[in-house]
């Protein structure tokens, strides 16, 4: 396996990426991208492997402000910018001589499931899309907060966006927080599970400027469904407290080509354990099949 560092810069500022490449030559790819608040090392090495052993190059890039990217605010959660940064990735991908631009998938985990369901819709040459435990509206996720919390939520953001206008520095709060603290992601899995993927050595932090909550509900992934033409892979957890079953279940009914996949898990689960090992054995083979690489074993 070789890894190639290869950022992009159609965006300004610019995003830093990582190419992976198998043995084979001119392989298909897949493009990831991390969830809520992340860096592309929460997790997604894991998969990564398995994707370039299975024969598949992975191109891992981290957003505007996150991780080893440029820009400012840092960690602003603003999901019109991340689908600029999927757009102009998946142009980047396309013009690498390494790989097969015509042989493409979208990977996407929680938020970044919702960004590749939108980029899919929006540009027909995807050749197929994974999206684990994704997210699908800003509403259906806030309904699983309590009054108070959301309360808390929108104090913070608004406080926020007074700073924006009046050319202060962002008003900070918690990506993840416990029950009761003021977080955007705050149901009982959330620090725990969130805070597992965080590596030991990651100078990451635990803060965004307080208007990535208040965007949240503005934000509605599912409603492009209906507009993905290729085939999708959706694995869900039915104990996941931040996305609920039924609106995933809504979504994939939309979807003309989409095989869901309900694991007993919570929001985490699927990146560890005994639940990665069965949700990436899953994938690999999706990916296989529908990348057309050599030695498939179906899916």
């Amino acid at each position: 396996m070789k890894k190639l560092s290869t950022g992009f810069s159609k965006a300004v500022p610019g995003c830093d990426g990582e190419l992976w490449l198998p043995d084979n030559p001119r392989p298909p790819v897949v493009i990831m991208a991390h969830g809520f608040g992340a860096e592309r090392s929460f997790g997604l090495p894991a998969f990564a492997e398995r994707f370039v052993a299975a024969g598949i190059a992975v191109y891992l890039f981290d957003y505007r402000g996150f991780g080893a990217s440029d820009g400012y605010p840092r960690q602003l959660v603003h999901p019109w910018r991340h689908l600029r940064d999927w757009r102009d990735a998946l142009a980047h991908v396309r013009s690498l001589e390494q790989v097969d631009p015509d042989r493409i998938a979208l990977w996407g985990s929680s938020y970044s499931g919702g960004h590749v369901t939108v980029t899919a819709a929006r540009d027909q040459r995807v050749a197929a899309v994974v999206a684990q435990v994704p997210f699908v509206s800003g509403i259906s996720t806030l309904a699983a907060q309590s009054p108070l919390d959301m309360m808390r939520l929108s104090w913070a953001g608004l406080r926020d966006l007074l700073r924006l206008v009046t050319f202060r520095a962002p008003y900070r709060i918690g990506l993840v927080g416990r029950p009761g603290e003021v977080a955007v992601m705050t149901t009982p899995e959330c620090y725990d599970g969130y805070m597992a993927l965080v590596p030991e050595q990651s100078r990451w932090e635990n803060k965004t400027p307080a208007l990535s909550g208040l965007l949240l509900p503005l934000y509605n992934p599912g409603s492009y469904a209906a507009g993905v033409r290729c085939p999708m892979l959706i694995v869900a957890g039915r104990n996941d407290s931040l996305i609920p079953i039924s609106a995933v279940r809504k979504m994939a009914k939309k979807v003309a080509y989409c095989r869901l996949e309900e694991f007993d898990c919570n929001h985490f689960e699927p990146y560890q354990g005994s639940w990665f090992d069965r949700n990436i054995e899953l994938q690999s083979a999706f990916l296989q099949r529908h990348l057309r690489v050599s030695g498939d074993s179906g899916a």
